[in-house]
Protein backbone atom coordinates (compact mmCIF):
# COMPACT_ATOMS: atom_id res chain seq x y z
CA UNK A 1 0.00 0.00 0.00
CA UNK A 2 2.93 2.23 0.11
CA UNK A 3 2.86 5.20 -2.60
CA UNK A 4 -0.80 5.46 -3.22
CA UNK A 5 -1.86 8.45 -4.50
CA UNK A 6 -4.50 10.54 -3.31
CA UNK A 7 -6.48 13.19 -3.93
CA UNK A 8 -8.43 15.82 -1.39
CA UNK A 9 -10.72 18.32 -2.01
CA UNK A 10 -12.50 21.04 0.47
CA UNK A 11 -14.82 23.11 -0.60
CA UNK A 12 -14.91 26.01 1.57
CA UNK A 13 -17.55 27.90 3.19
CA UNK A 14 -20.54 26.94 0.37
CA UNK A 15 -22.66 28.25 2.86
CA UNK A 16 -21.76 31.02 5.45
CA UNK A 17 -19.59 28.91 8.29
CA UNK A 18 -20.88 28.53 11.51
CA UNK A 19 -19.25 30.61 14.57
CA UNK A 20 -16.30 29.81 16.16
CA UNK A 21 -17.46 26.84 18.57
CA UNK A 22 -14.37 26.12 20.39
CA UNK A 23 -13.37 22.92 22.59
CA UNK A 24 -16.09 20.34 24.33
CA UNK A 25 -18.10 21.71 26.97
CA UNK A 26 -16.29 25.40 26.40
CA UNK A 27 -19.54 27.51 25.54
CA UNK A 28 -23.12 28.37 26.35
CA UNK A 29 -25.16 27.78 22.95
CA UNK A 30 -27.75 30.47 21.90
CA UNK A 31 -31.01 30.62 23.83
CA UNK A 32 -33.00 30.48 20.79
CA UNK A 33 -31.16 27.11 20.22
CA UNK A 34 -31.84 25.23 23.59
CA UNK A 35 -31.55 21.85 22.51
CA UNK A 36 -28.65 19.30 23.45
CA UNK A 37 -26.43 19.21 19.79
CA UNK A 38 -26.40 16.47 17.80
CA UNK A 39 -23.07 14.42 17.39
CA UNK A 40 -22.28 13.43 13.99
CA UNK A 41 -23.41 10.81 11.16
CA UNK A 42 -20.72 8.12 9.67
CA UNK A 43 -21.75 6.17 6.45
CA UNK A 44 -19.85 3.81 4.07
CA UNK A 45 -20.53 1.73 0.94
CA UNK A 46 -18.34 -0.87 -0.26
CA UNK A 47 -19.04 -2.79 -3.65
CA UNK A 48 -21.16 0.04 -5.71
CA UNK A 49 -20.99 1.04 -8.97
CA UNK A 50 -21.66 4.94 -7.84
CA UNK A 51 -20.77 4.30 -4.26
CA UNK A 52 -20.09 8.22 -3.91
CA UNK A 53 -24.01 9.34 -4.59
CA UNK A 54 -24.92 6.25 -2.80
CA UNK A 55 -23.08 7.69 0.36
CA UNK A 56 -24.72 11.35 -0.68
CA UNK A 57 -27.75 9.83 -0.04
CA UNK A 58 -26.90 8.29 3.53
CA UNK A 59 -26.03 11.50 4.62
CA UNK A 60 -28.93 13.20 3.31
CA UNK A 61 -31.20 10.99 5.72
CA UNK A 62 -28.44 11.62 8.96
CA UNK A 63 -28.17 15.33 8.26
CA UNK A 64 -29.98 15.58 11.07
CA UNK A 65 -27.14 14.50 13.36
CA UNK A 66 -24.96 17.38 12.27
CA UNK A 67 -25.50 20.31 9.97
CA UNK A 68 -22.02 22.10 10.24
CA UNK A 69 -19.93 20.01 7.39
CA UNK A 70 -19.78 17.12 5.87
CA UNK A 71 -17.71 14.89 3.45
CA UNK A 72 -17.71 11.99 1.39
CA UNK A 73 -13.89 9.52 0.34
CA UNK A 74 -14.40 7.47 -2.36
CA UNK A 75 -11.43 4.48 -3.53
CA UNK A 76 -11.23 2.58 -6.43
CA UNK A 77 -8.73 0.33 -5.82
CA UNK A 78 -5.63 2.36 -6.03
CA UNK A 79 -6.76 6.29 -5.87
CA UNK A 80 -8.50 7.66 -2.57
CA UNK A 81 -10.06 10.99 -2.84
CA UNK A 82 -11.96 12.97 -0.44
CA UNK A 83 -14.19 16.16 -0.40
CA UNK A 84 -15.37 18.09 2.54
CA UNK A 85 -16.90 21.20 3.10
CA UNK A 86 -18.88 23.42 5.68
CA UNK A 87 -22.51 23.17 5.48
CA UNK A 88 -25.38 20.96 4.17
CA UNK A 89 -25.22 18.23 2.80
CA UNK A 90 -27.44 19.25 -0.29
CA UNK A 91 -24.91 22.52 -0.45
CA UNK A 92 -21.77 20.44 -0.63
CA UNK A 93 -22.61 17.51 -2.72
CA UNK A 94 -23.54 18.92 -6.82
CA UNK A 95 -23.88 16.68 -9.46
CA UNK A 96 -20.73 18.02 -10.80
CA UNK A 97 -18.93 17.60 -7.16
CA UNK A 98 -20.32 13.99 -6.77
CA UNK A 99 -18.81 13.00 -10.50
CA UNK A 100 -15.17 14.02 -9.49
CA UNK A 101 -15.55 11.26 -6.23
CA UNK A 102 -15.17 7.98 -8.40
CA UNK A 103 -14.83 4.49 -6.97
CA UNK A 104 -16.87 1.36 -5.69
CA UNK A 105 -16.06 2.18 -2.14
CA UNK A 106 -16.94 5.38 -0.09
CA UNK A 107 -17.24 6.76 3.83
CA UNK A 108 -19.15 9.64 4.21
CA UNK A 109 -19.66 11.93 7.54
CA UNK A 110 -22.12 14.88 8.64
CA UNK A 111 -20.57 16.75 12.10
CA UNK A 112 -21.75 18.95 14.99
CA UNK A 113 -18.41 19.64 16.80
CA UNK A 114 -18.33 18.10 20.16
CA UNK A 115 -14.43 18.15 20.27
CA UNK A 116 -11.97 20.52 17.99
CA UNK A 117 -13.10 23.58 16.56
CA UNK A 118 -15.98 24.02 13.70
CA UNK A 119 -13.84 24.78 11.30
CA UNK A 120 -13.00 23.41 7.52
CA UNK A 121 -9.72 21.27 8.60
CA UNK A 122 -11.63 19.61 11.09
CA UNK A 123 -14.45 18.54 8.93
CA UNK A 124 -14.14 14.55 7.73
CA UNK A 125 -13.28 11.98 6.51
CA UNK A 126 -10.08 13.05 7.83
CA UNK A 127 -7.65 11.53 5.29
CA UNK A 128 -4.08 10.71 6.15
CA UNK A 129 -0.78 9.18 4.82
CA UNK A 130 0.89 6.76 6.99
CA UNK A 131 3.08 4.14 7.29
CA UNK A 132 0.61 1.39 7.30
CA UNK A 133 -0.64 3.35 3.87
CA UNK A 134 -3.45 5.64 2.93
CA UNK A 135 -5.82 5.36 5.47
CA UNK A 136 -9.72 7.94 5.89
CA UNK A 137 -11.62 7.76 8.84
CA UNK A 138 -15.08 9.54 9.83
CA UNK A 139 -15.92 9.60 13.37
CA UNK A 140 -18.97 9.19 15.42
CA UNK A 141 -18.55 10.38 19.43
CA UNK A 142 -16.02 11.71 21.45
CA UNK A 143 -12.76 10.10 23.18
CA UNK A 144 -12.19 11.00 27.13
CA UNK A 145 -8.53 10.53 27.17
CA UNK A 146 -7.92 12.72 24.39
CA UNK A 147 -5.35 14.93 25.93
CA UNK A 148 -3.24 11.96 27.16
CA UNK A 149 -2.88 10.46 23.75
CA UNK A 150 -2.26 13.10 21.96
CA UNK A 151 0.82 13.98 24.30
CA UNK A 152 2.18 10.27 24.23
CA UNK A 153 1.75 10.24 20.29
CA UNK A 154 3.43 13.95 20.31
CA UNK A 155 6.38 12.69 21.85
CA UNK A 156 6.59 10.16 19.28
CA UNK A 157 7.11 12.64 16.50
CA UNK A 158 3.52 12.57 15.21
CA UNK A 159 2.37 15.82 13.58
CA UNK A 160 -1.45 16.43 13.60
CA UNK A 161 -3.44 17.94 10.88
CA UNK A 162 -6.15 18.95 12.79
CA UNK A 163 -7.51 19.57 16.62
CA UNK A 164 -10.44 16.97 16.19
CA UNK A 165 -9.96 13.44 18.26
CA UNK A 166 -11.29 11.37 15.37
CA UNK A 167 -7.16 12.00 14.05
CA UNK A 168 -6.01 10.70 17.33
CA UNK A 169 -7.19 6.98 15.91
CA UNK A 170 -5.06 6.85 12.83
CA UNK A 171 -2.45 8.76 14.17
CA UNK A 172 -2.53 5.87 17.14
CA UNK A 173 -2.98 2.89 13.65
CA UNK A 174 0.24 4.70 12.04
CA UNK A 175 2.52 4.16 15.47
CA UNK A 176 1.57 0.50 16.07
CA UNK A 177 3.84 -2.10 16.21
CA UNK A 178 1.34 -4.26 14.67
CA UNK A 179 2.61 -6.04 11.50
CA UNK A 180 -0.26 -5.97 9.52
CA UNK A 181 -3.15 -3.19 9.25
CA UNK A 182 -6.02 -4.79 11.17
CA UNK A 183 -3.63 -5.71 13.74
CA UNK A 184 -3.11 -1.60 14.06
CA UNK A 185 -6.41 -0.77 14.15
CA UNK A 186 -7.62 -3.77 17.08
CA UNK A 187 -4.66 -2.23 18.55
CA UNK A 188 -5.46 1.73 18.50
CA UNK A 189 -9.08 1.32 19.85
CA UNK A 190 -7.84 -0.75 22.66
CA UNK A 191 -5.84 2.20 23.22
CA UNK A 192 -8.39 5.03 23.12
CA UNK A 193 -11.33 5.15 25.76
CA UNK A 194 -14.78 6.89 25.00
CA UNK A 195 -16.99 6.80 22.27
CA UNK A 196 -16.56 6.39 19.07
CA UNK A 197 -18.75 4.55 16.05
CA UNK A 198 -15.96 4.63 13.36
CA UNK A 199 -15.39 3.74 9.57
CA UNK A 200 -12.40 3.98 7.72
CA UNK A 201 -11.08 3.06 4.61
CA UNK A 202 -8.09 2.40 1.98
CA UNK A 203 -7.91 2.03 -1.03
CA UNK A 204 -9.37 -1.64 -1.12
CA UNK A 205 -10.73 -2.00 2.49
CA UNK A 206 -14.00 -0.70 4.46
CA UNK A 207 -13.85 -0.72 8.33
CA UNK A 208 -16.10 -0.38 10.48
CA UNK A 209 -16.09 -0.58 14.54
CA UNK A 210 -17.85 0.79 17.80
CA UNK A 211 -16.20 1.05 21.39
CA UNK A 212 -16.64 -1.56 23.70
CA UNK A 213 -19.49 -0.01 25.76
CA UNK A 214 -21.29 0.72 22.67
CA UNK A 215 -22.18 4.58 23.38
CA UNK A 216 -23.29 5.17 19.84
CA UNK A 217 -25.55 3.20 17.47
CA UNK A 218 -23.63 2.10 14.07
CA UNK A 219 -25.50 -0.46 11.95
CA UNK A 220 -24.49 -2.93 9.13
CA UNK A 221 -27.05 -3.24 5.50
CA UNK A 222 -26.97 -5.04 1.96
CA UNK A 223 -28.01 -4.05 -0.95
CA UNK A 224 -28.85 -7.21 -3.34
CA UNK A 225 -27.23 -7.71 -6.38
CA UNK A 226 -28.38 -10.53 -8.78
CA UNK A 227 -25.60 -10.00 -10.83
CA UNK A 228 -22.63 -9.89 -8.57
CA UNK A 229 -21.63 -9.57 -5.08
CA UNK A 230 -23.88 -7.43 -2.85
CA UNK A 231 -23.06 -3.43 -1.54
CA UNK A 232 -22.18 -3.50 2.03
CA UNK A 233 -23.31 -0.74 4.09
CA UNK A 234 -22.91 0.90 7.05
CA UNK A 235 -24.79 3.51 8.76
CA UNK A 236 -25.51 5.75 12.18
CA UNK A 237 -29.03 4.90 11.64
CA UNK A 238 -31.41 2.59 9.53
CA UNK A 239 -33.04 5.35 8.32
CA UNK A 240 -30.71 5.55 6.00
CA UNK A 241 -30.93 2.20 4.84
CA UNK A 242 -34.29 2.89 3.65
CA UNK A 243 -33.16 5.09 1.19
CA UNK A 244 -30.27 3.29 -0.48
CA UNK A 245 -32.93 0.05 -0.68
CA UNK A 246 -30.61 -1.56 1.91
CA UNK A 247 -31.90 -4.57 3.89
CA UNK A 248 -30.77 -4.26 7.88
CA UNK A 249 -28.98 -6.63 8.49
CA UNK A 250 -27.43 -5.93 12.31
CA UNK A 251 -25.57 -3.99 14.18
CA UNK A 252 -22.31 -3.74 14.72
CA UNK A 253 -21.46 -4.82 17.85
CA UNK A 254 -19.98 -3.12 21.14
CA UNK A 255 -16.00 -3.99 20.68
CA UNK A 256 -16.54 -5.29 17.43
CA UNK A 257 -14.02 -4.47 14.16
CA UNK A 258 -16.13 -5.54 10.67
CA UNK A 259 -13.72 -5.48 7.86
CA UNK A 260 -15.31 -5.72 4.11
CA UNK A 261 -12.86 -6.45 0.88
CA UNK A 262 -13.44 -8.14 -2.37
CA UNK A 263 -13.06 -11.56 -0.14
CA UNK A 264 -16.00 -10.47 1.54
CA UNK A 265 -17.18 -9.48 5.22
CA UNK A 266 -15.33 -11.00 8.24
CA UNK A 267 -15.10 -9.78 12.03
CA UNK A 268 -13.14 -9.83 14.95
CA UNK A 269 -13.94 -8.96 19.02
CA UNK A 270 -11.06 -6.79 18.96
CA UNK A 271 -12.51 -5.83 23.23
CA UNK A 272 -14.77 -7.37 25.73
CA UNK A 273 -18.38 -5.92 25.21
CA UNK A 274 -19.45 -3.73 28.35
CA UNK A 275 -22.84 -2.25 26.82
CA UNK A 276 -23.91 1.14 28.14
CA UNK A 277 -25.70 2.56 25.13
CA UNK A 278 -26.55 5.75 24.93
CA UNK A 279 -30.22 6.43 25.76
CA UNK A 280 -31.02 9.68 24.56
CA UNK A 281 -30.56 8.12 21.32
CA UNK A 282 -33.89 7.26 22.04
CA UNK A 283 -35.16 10.17 23.54
CA UNK A 284 -34.50 13.14 21.35
CA UNK A 285 -31.46 12.36 18.36
CA UNK A 286 -32.51 9.74 16.38
CA UNK A 287 -35.18 9.74 14.01
CA UNK A 288 -38.43 7.70 14.83
CA UNK A 289 -37.82 5.84 11.55
CA UNK A 290 -34.61 4.54 12.83
CA UNK A 291 -34.34 1.34 14.55
CA UNK A 292 -31.91 2.17 17.36
CA UNK A 293 -29.87 -0.88 19.18
CA UNK A 294 -32.25 -3.29 18.34
CA UNK A 295 -35.88 -1.28 19.13
CA UNK A 296 -37.39 0.76 17.10
CA UNK A 297 -37.18 4.51 18.23
CA UNK A 298 -41.04 5.77 17.40
CA UNK A 299 -42.26 2.54 19.76
CA UNK A 300 -39.77 3.87 22.28
CA UNK A 301 -41.15 7.46 22.15
CA UNK A 302 -44.28 6.76 22.37
CA UNK A 303 -44.13 4.23 25.34
CA UNK A 304 -42.33 7.17 26.89
CA UNK A 305 -45.62 9.16 26.44
CA UNK A 306 -47.79 6.55 27.92
CA UNK A 307 -45.15 6.18 31.31
CA UNK A 308 -45.53 9.92 31.47
CA UNK A 309 -48.91 9.64 31.75
CA UNK A 310 -49.08 6.97 34.09
CA UNK A 311 -47.23 8.78 36.29
CA UNK A 312 -47.82 12.54 36.02
CA UNK A 313 -52.04 12.63 34.97
CA UNK A 314 -53.78 16.16 35.22
CA UNK A 315 -57.13 16.82 33.97
CA UNK A 316 -56.74 19.06 30.59
CA UNK A 317 -58.81 19.61 27.19
CA UNK A 318 -56.09 19.27 25.14
CA UNK A 319 -52.18 17.29 24.42
CA UNK A 320 -50.08 19.47 22.51
CA UNK A 321 -46.14 18.51 21.64
CA UNK A 322 -43.63 21.16 21.24
CA UNK A 323 -42.59 20.10 17.80
CA UNK A 324 -40.89 18.12 16.14
CA UNK A 325 -38.89 16.41 18.99
CA UNK A 326 -42.08 15.88 21.46
CA UNK A 327 -44.64 14.95 18.73
CA UNK A 328 -44.06 11.45 18.91
CA UNK A 329 -44.49 10.90 23.17
CA UNK A 330 -47.52 13.31 22.92
CA UNK A 331 -48.69 11.02 20.75
CA UNK A 332 -48.43 8.37 23.37
CA UNK A 333 -49.62 10.17 25.84
CA UNK A 334 -52.91 11.48 24.53
CA UNK A 335 -53.55 7.35 23.59
CA UNK A 336 -52.67 6.91 27.40
CA UNK A 337 -54.87 9.22 28.76
CA UNK A 338 -57.57 9.66 26.32
CA UNK A 339 -57.05 13.55 25.99
CA UNK A 340 -57.41 14.75 22.47
CA UNK A 341 -53.76 15.12 20.78
CA UNK A 342 -53.88 18.76 18.53
CA UNK A 343 -51.38 20.59 16.97
CA UNK A 344 -51.55 23.67 19.07
CA UNK A 345 -48.16 24.66 18.21
CA UNK A 346 -46.81 24.91 14.44
CA UNK A 347 -43.45 25.22 13.58
CA UNK A 348 -41.63 26.56 10.61
CA UNK A 349 -39.27 24.69 9.05
CA UNK A 350 -37.87 26.78 6.82
CA UNK A 351 -35.93 29.09 9.44
CA UNK A 352 -32.28 28.84 8.64
CA UNK A 353 -29.67 28.22 11.09
CA UNK A 354 -29.11 32.25 11.62
CA UNK A 355 -31.75 35.67 11.13
CA UNK A 356 -31.48 39.20 11.90
CA UNK A 357 -33.81 40.36 14.73
CA UNK A 358 -35.72 43.33 13.73
CA UNK A 359 -35.18 45.27 17.17
CA UNK A 360 -33.01 43.43 20.13
CA UNK A 361 -35.36 44.13 22.10
CA UNK A 362 -38.41 42.09 21.24
CA UNK A 363 -38.30 39.78 23.52
CA UNK A 364 -38.60 35.72 22.52
CA UNK A 365 -38.41 36.83 19.03
CA UNK A 366 -36.54 33.52 18.29
CA UNK A 367 -38.59 31.41 19.54
CA UNK A 368 -41.53 32.94 17.78
CA UNK A 369 -39.98 32.88 14.12
CA UNK A 370 -40.11 29.65 14.84
CA UNK A 371 -43.07 28.26 16.63
CA UNK A 372 -46.66 29.92 16.09
CA UNK A 373 -49.33 29.17 18.48
CA UNK A 374 -52.60 27.97 16.90
CA UNK A 375 -55.03 30.16 18.84
CA UNK A 376 -58.47 28.73 18.33
CA UNK A 377 -56.84 25.14 19.78
CA UNK A 378 -55.18 26.88 22.68
CA UNK A 379 -58.24 29.57 23.49
CA UNK A 380 -59.66 28.85 27.03
CA UNK A 381 -58.18 25.55 27.27
CA UNK A 382 -56.43 23.79 29.65
CA UNK A 383 -53.15 22.72 27.74
CA UNK A 384 -50.79 19.38 28.13
CA UNK A 385 -47.34 20.70 26.58
CA UNK A 386 -44.84 17.74 26.38
CA UNK A 387 -41.26 18.45 25.03
CA UNK A 388 -38.56 15.54 25.43
CA UNK A 389 -36.17 17.61 27.65
CA UNK A 390 -35.51 20.69 29.44
CA UNK A 391 -31.70 21.87 29.25
CA UNK A 392 -31.06 25.68 30.43
CA UNK A 393 -34.95 26.36 30.48
CA UNK A 394 -34.96 29.70 28.74
CA UNK A 395 -37.13 28.34 25.66
CA UNK A 396 -39.14 25.98 28.00
CA UNK A 397 -40.22 29.64 29.65
CA UNK A 398 -40.74 31.39 26.36
CA UNK A 399 -42.84 28.64 25.21
CA UNK A 400 -45.40 28.41 28.28
CA UNK A 401 -45.50 32.11 28.35
CA UNK A 402 -46.50 31.60 24.24
CA UNK A 403 -49.23 29.18 24.92
CA UNK A 404 -50.60 31.61 27.56
CA UNK A 405 -50.91 34.34 25.53
CA UNK A 406 -52.61 32.53 22.91
CA UNK A 407 -55.31 32.11 25.15
CA UNK A 408 -54.63 29.32 27.12
CA UNK A 409 -56.34 28.27 30.37
CA UNK A 410 -53.76 26.21 32.16
CA UNK A 411 -50.29 25.07 30.78
CA UNK A 412 -48.89 21.79 32.38
CA UNK A 413 -45.39 20.87 30.64
CA UNK A 414 -44.69 17.41 30.81
CA UNK A 415 -40.58 16.31 30.11
CA UNK A 416 -40.34 12.57 28.36
CA UNK A 417 -37.22 12.03 30.02
CA UNK A 418 -35.24 12.37 33.61
CA UNK A 419 -33.98 15.86 34.61
CA UNK A 420 -30.78 16.27 32.64
CA UNK A 421 -28.42 17.24 35.79
CA UNK A 422 -24.63 16.15 34.26
CA UNK A 423 -23.07 16.95 31.00
CA UNK A 424 -22.08 14.61 28.29
CA UNK A 425 -18.50 13.37 27.27
CA UNK A 426 -19.41 10.74 24.68
CA UNK A 427 -20.27 12.72 21.74
CA UNK A 428 -23.15 15.33 23.00
CA UNK A 429 -22.16 18.82 23.37
CA UNK A 430 -24.53 19.42 26.80
CA UNK A 431 -23.49 22.77 28.89
CA UNK A 432 -21.76 22.68 32.12
CA UNK A 433 -23.18 21.54 35.21
CA UNK A 434 -23.50 24.97 35.97
CA UNK A 435 -25.59 26.01 32.88
CA UNK A 436 -28.43 22.61 33.21
CA UNK A 437 -31.23 24.13 35.39
CA UNK A 438 -32.01 20.58 36.58
CA UNK A 439 -28.30 20.21 38.62
CA UNK A 440 -29.11 23.04 40.36
CA UNK A 441 -32.94 23.81 40.79
CA UNK A 442 -35.81 21.82 42.45
CA UNK A 443 -38.43 20.57 39.87
CA UNK A 444 -40.43 23.13 42.00
CA UNK A 445 -38.00 26.02 41.53
CA UNK A 446 -38.06 25.43 37.88
CA UNK A 447 -41.79 25.06 37.90
CA UNK A 448 -41.86 28.75 39.00
CA UNK A 449 -39.02 30.05 36.39
CA UNK A 450 -40.61 28.90 33.38
CA UNK A 451 -43.83 30.05 34.67
CA UNK A 452 -45.97 26.39 33.95
CA UNK A 453 -49.39 25.57 36.34
CA UNK A 454 -47.40 22.35 37.07
CA UNK A 455 -44.30 20.51 35.80
CA UNK A 456 -43.39 16.70 35.47
CA UNK A 457 -40.73 14.52 34.32
CA UNK A 458 -40.52 10.86 32.83
CA UNK A 459 -39.04 8.94 35.73
CA UNK A 460 -35.93 7.32 35.34
CA UNK A 461 -37.58 3.82 35.55
CA UNK A 462 -40.16 4.66 33.59
CA UNK A 463 -37.48 5.50 31.06
CA UNK A 464 -36.08 2.43 31.23
CA UNK A 465 -38.93 0.31 30.86
CA UNK A 466 -39.88 2.15 27.37
CA UNK A 467 -36.60 2.03 26.07
CA UNK A 468 -35.92 -1.59 26.99
CA UNK A 469 -39.21 -3.41 25.00
CA UNK A 470 -37.77 -6.96 25.88
CA UNK A 471 -34.70 -5.95 24.12
CA UNK A 472 -31.97 -6.56 27.17
CA UNK A 473 -30.35 -3.09 26.19
CA UNK A 474 -28.05 -1.84 28.92
CA UNK A 475 -27.91 2.42 28.24
CA UNK A 476 -25.63 4.77 29.91
CA UNK A 477 -27.78 7.19 31.72
CA UNK A 478 -24.85 9.62 33.28
CA UNK A 479 -26.88 12.83 31.78
CA UNK A 480 -29.50 12.02 34.70
CA UNK A 481 -27.77 10.32 37.02
CA UNK A 482 -24.01 11.64 37.08
CA UNK A 483 -22.64 7.99 37.41
CA UNK A 484 -20.36 7.80 34.14
CA UNK A 485 -19.42 4.62 32.72
CA UNK A 486 -16.04 5.35 31.93
CA UNK A 487 -13.01 6.29 34.15
CA UNK A 488 -11.44 9.74 32.50
CA UNK A 489 -14.18 12.90 32.84
CA UNK A 490 -13.99 16.67 32.71
CA UNK A 491 -13.94 16.89 36.50
CA UNK A 492 -14.89 20.95 36.06
CA UNK A 493 -17.90 20.10 34.49
CA UNK A 494 -18.75 17.83 37.19
CA UNK A 495 -18.13 19.94 40.31
CA UNK A 496 -21.28 22.07 41.92
CA UNK A 497 -21.90 25.11 40.88
CA UNK A 498 -20.70 27.68 42.57
CA UNK A 499 -23.87 30.20 41.73
CA UNK A 500 -26.90 27.89 41.64
CA UNK A 501 -29.76 30.67 41.49
CA UNK A 502 -32.43 30.74 38.87
CA UNK A 503 -31.65 34.01 36.59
Amino acid sequence: MEGLTGVEQRVPHICPPLADVGEHNSRPAPEDDPKLREHCGVTAIHGHPDAARQAYLALYALQHRGQESAGIATADGTHLSNIKGMGLVSEIFTDDVLARLRGSMAIGHTRYSTTGDSALLNAQPIRVESTKGLIAIAHNGNLVNLGNLRVHLERQGAFFQTTSDSEIIVQLIAHSQATTLVDAIADSLRQVDGAFSIVMMTRDRIFAARDPHGFRPLSMGRIPNPDGPDTIVFASETCAFDLLRAKFERDVLPGELVMVSADGVTSRQYAPPNQTSCIFEHVYFARPDSMIYNRWVQESREEMGRQLARESHVPADLVVPVPDSGVTAAIGYAAESGIPFRFGLIRNHYVGRTFIEPEQRVRDFGVKLKLNPVRNLLEGRRIILIDDSIIRGTTSRKIVRMVRQAGAKEVHLRISCPPTISPCFYGVDTPRKSELIAANNTVEEIRQFIEADSLAYLSLDGLLKACDGGEGNHYCVACYTGDYPTQWVDVEDILPAKDTALV
